[in-house]
């Protein structure tokens, strides 16, 4: 069993009626959905959400986490540092974390990645295309080659992250722009996945290719063994490993 919690800015989904319309139960809850559906009986799934008291992501709540999705983009800066330390320091331990469109700007993405995550960006309803270049991942299973979506926000390099441990999607866009959509990252314990496609404005979780990555990637992120922060040894004496 895999517990994940789905956590959103929920800025956009009470502010704006354009993204009500697209997603009347917010995004959070979308997502959610998208999750339980695709892994049905073999995951529990919970939402949290920026306004809740610690932003709804207590010690208790990540300890009982598996994967963690984060997806924000208006109020990056209203989030914790506290929270995000928090966060970091259970993905050091084990714990997934998948990071959804605009949270390339997140403060826990840019921690752990250790760059500014800047990119190019124009939304103006570009169809995407997304490529799989890394033929049998787990995450591109069952993907179309390539996955259309024939509206999105375009965003373009060069895009400001350390080189991906595994690359598995590249989109292109009507504009002629590439990016590289689907990263692969290990931080101590921790699987981390960035995922591009998602704006707000636009139906994007409720495509079915998309869903299906969104169930991949809790799988893909989820801990294979018990989680324990790394820590650092000082051995005293020489030959140790000879007793």
């Amino acid at each position: 069993m895999v517990n994940v919690t789905v956590w959103g800015e929920n800025v956009h989904d009470q502010r704006d009626p354009s993204v009500q319309k697209v997603y009347p139960d917010t995004m959070h809850e979308t997502i959610a959905a998208a999750v339980r559906a695709q892994l049905g009986d073999d995951v529990t799934v919970r939402t949290a959400w920026l306004q809740q008291e610690e932003h709804g992501l207590t010690e208790e709540v990540l300890a009982d986490t598996d994967v963690l999705t984060w997806w924000g983009h208006a109020a990056h800066g209203d989030v914790d540092d506290a929270i995000v330390d928090r966060v970091q320091q259970h993905v050091l331990s084990g714990m997934g974390l998948i990071a959804l469109h605009s949270a390339h700007f997140s403060k826990i993405f840019i921690k752990l990645m250790g760059t500014t995550c800047s990119l190019d960006w124009r939304s103006e309803n570009d169809r995407e295309l997304l490529w799989t270049v890394a033929a049998g991942h787990p995450i591109a299973q069952g993907v179309p080659h390539p996955l259309v979506i024939e509206r999105e926000e375009m965003y373009g390099e060069l895009f400001d992250i350390p080189q991906p441990d595994e690359l598995v999607f590249v989109s292109s866009f009507s504009g002629g722009e590439v990016f590289r959509s689907g990263c692969c990252y290990r931080r101590g314990q921790g699987r981390v996945f960035y995922f591009r496609p998602g704006d707000q404005e636009y139906p994007t979780y409720h495509q079915p290719g998309v869903q299906t990555i969104l169930g991949n990637a809790v799988r893909w992120a989820a801990p294979t063994s018990p989680r324990q922060l790394p820590t650092v040894h000082h051995r005293k004496t020489p030959g140790w490993f000879e007793n």
